[in-house]
């Protein structure tokens, strides 16, 4: 059975257990990372059978990918800042980011 994500693109998320905000910029319905990644990066086995998430991480230049379990909304209203912002989102409106129409 198919889960619908809780989260969509562009929505501001808060890590629960790292206690970072970010941007999610892919949803994937069910894990799709490999399972050396799996084993060594998901140390609380977290079900590959739920929605993923590929996440900017704020004021950091890398990204996540997390899964759902460990993501809640952000309600700060704050923007996020990432320097590959510009390549999936053009505008902060809302609370929340808005792909460009360059995909």
């Amino acid at each position: 059975m198919q889960v619908t994500p809780k989260f969509t693109v562009g929505q501001v998320v808060h890590h629960r257990k790292f206690d970072y905000r970010g941007v999610i910029v892919d949803v994937d319905p069910i894990f799709q990372g490999s399972e050396e990644w799996y084993e060594t990066m998901a140390r609380s086995r977290p079900p590959k059978d739920q929605p993923w998430y590929h996440v900017l991480v704020d004021g950091a230049s890398h990204s996540t990918y997390v899964a759902e379990r460990h993501l809640e909304p952000d309600h700060s209203g704050a923007q996020v800042e990432h320097p590959a912002l510009g390549q999936f989102f053009d505008r902060f409106d809302g609370g929340r980011y808005h792909r460009s129409g360059r995909h």
